[in-house]
């Protein structure tokens, strides 16, 4: 058993059976449980290693179906809609369920209804461990002998029903149900009305589910990256044939890998632009499992399922011989096999921002993520406007923070003559400027100063952007410079 603080006293939280048969449930408080059985054996409440463990056993029922949601803190709910058959029917694929949670030290019931609601209820108060109930079956009658608690509802409306003598579900039968609805409010008819089937709620999915998949069970688990492998190929070229079916091409795979010992080995990848190569697909889960080093398949592999969850149109194209297009192409599978290694965070491409403050005006962004990326033309072109100077009027090299320097002007608003950076003296054989930056106005935070831009070129052939940093006598009455780029 365990137990967590409450309402300013340690109560049970949970319990097993032993516990229960002892007469004890949850909510009880632990002093009056040890005064009743001083042997009793306690620990503390992990709700954070509960949520753990229900989330590794979902992971295992993927194997059944991947329309899966979480009925915390202690069940789960399968749409197996479809799915039966592959298992030897309903009964097979419950027995199945229940014998390979068993081999994982977890004990467990399951029931099979038309509801979610329904098989909810059977499976915790049925007291049977797995219960099938047939097509078409009368919800309401077979609901009828569960307790109320069944329906999840909150303690206080379950103890002012139980007061009226409203204990089960076929209590409520052929009453009135306006008087039920004014006296208890919606929630308690919209729950059993959820559970009989008379209207359907949302069934909320663990993770969105994918727009195409296929998976591959196997009588003979592998072990060996080039069988999974393998196996990726014939399941892309399954799925290639259902996206060209579509019109479609893959933007991210996923793969899951289900050992026979439950445990589940996910693999992601991704491409900067609609594919379905399945020659590709598979190179790109090469680089992924290059990456962690080894699969780690346990006893084996006996289940695996690639999906596509992001799709993009993918219109047929006939090869010929523009070379511009090979080498984009070639270029954008390099970058999406360096992502698959590296990770997407990892290969970025510089976009330009609408920002007039220099260090603004370019982002890195990832490379798979943006249209047109690996446009070579694009990225050869600069990315503002050329100026009057010969070479272009912003730095190839920008410094992500302005450093200082010690300047002399002529004039207090005019280029510097010379100036000292990194410990070395600079004199100025030629100036253009000034190009004048204000900052946003709109903006709340501290003074930012006014800058005054000069492209210099010193003497020694080398050429400089700076800037002054406050209007004299305005702004600032010493104004400070910076040296922000440097030209090629």
């Amino acid at each position: 058993m365990t137990v967590a603080p409450e309402k300013g006293a340690l109560r049970l939280a949970a319990l097993n059976r032993p516990a229960a048969r002892l007469g004890l449930s949850a909510g009880l408080p632990l002093a009056d449980a040890r005064a009743r059985h001083p042997d009793i054996d306690v620990a503390e409440h992990a709700p954070e290693a509960d949520a753990r463990a229900l989330a590794a056993l979902a992971d295992a029922c993927e194997r059944y179906t991947p329309l899966l949601g979480l009925d915390a803190p202690d069940g789960l709910l399968l749409d197996i809609s479809g799915c039966a058959h592959l298992f030897g029917g309903e009964a097979g694929l419950l027995r199945d369920l229940l014998a390979r949670t068993a081999a994982t030290g977890f004990s467990a019931r399951g029931a099979i209804a038309g509801t979610p609601e329904a098989a909810a209820a059977l499976a915790r108060f049925s007291g049977r461990r797995g219960t099938i109930v047939p097509a078409g079956g009368d919800l309401a009658h077979l609901l009828a002998p569960l307790p109320l608690a069944a329906l999840r509802l909150p303690p206080a409306l379950l103890a002012a029903l139980s007061r009226l003598g409203f204990l089960h579900m076929g209590d409520l039968a052929g009453k009135p149900r306006a008087p039920l609805a004014a006296r208890f409010g919606a929630e308690l008819l919209d729950r059993l009305d959820a559970a009989t089937g008379v209207r359907r709620n949302a069934f909320v999915h663990r993770e969105p589910p994918p727009r195409f998949s296929a998976e591959k069970p196997l009588a003979d688990p592998v072990e060996r990256v080039e069988d999974v492998l393998g196996l990726v190929l014939h399941l892309s070229g399954t799925l290639a044939a259902a996206l060209e079916r579509h019109g479609l091409g893959a933007r991210r795979m996923d793969l899951a890998l289900f050992r026979v010992d439950g445990t589940v080995t996910r693999l992601s990848v991704g491409s900067g632009r609609p594919v379905r190569d399945p020659a590709f697909m598979r190179r790109l889960f090469a680089e992924k499992v290059a990456t962690i080093g080894s699969l780690d398949p346990g006893f084996g592999f006996d289940l695996v399922r690639l999906s596509v969850p992001l799709t993009e149109p993918l219109a047929p194209s006939q090869e010929d011989f523009d070379t511009a297009r090979e080498a984009d192409l070639a270029l954008a599978a390099l970058v999406d096999r360096l992502a698959a290694r590296l990770g997407p965070g990892q290969v970025l491409v510089p976009l330009a921002v609408d920002a007039h403050v220099p260090e603004e005006a370019c982002r890195l962004a990832p490379a798979q993520s943006v249209r047109r990326a690996f446009d070579p033309v694009r990225l050869a072109a600069p990315l503002l406007p050329e100026g009057d100077m010969v070479g272009p009027s912003r730095p190839p090299r920008l410094f992500a923070r302005p450093e200082p320097v010690e300047a002399v002007a002529e004039v207090p608003d005019g280029p510097p003559t010379r100036f000292r950076w990194r410990r070395l003296v600079h004199h100025v054989a030629a100036a253009e400027g000034p190009e004048r930056i204000a900052a946003p106005w709109w903006r709340e935070e501290g003074f930012s100063p006014t800058r005054d831009y000069f492209r210099i070129e010193t003497t020694e052939g080398r050429r400089f952007w700076l800037f002054r940093a406050g209007l004299f006598g305005t702004e600032v009455q010493h104004p400070a410079w910076y040296v922000h780029g440097l030209f090629g």
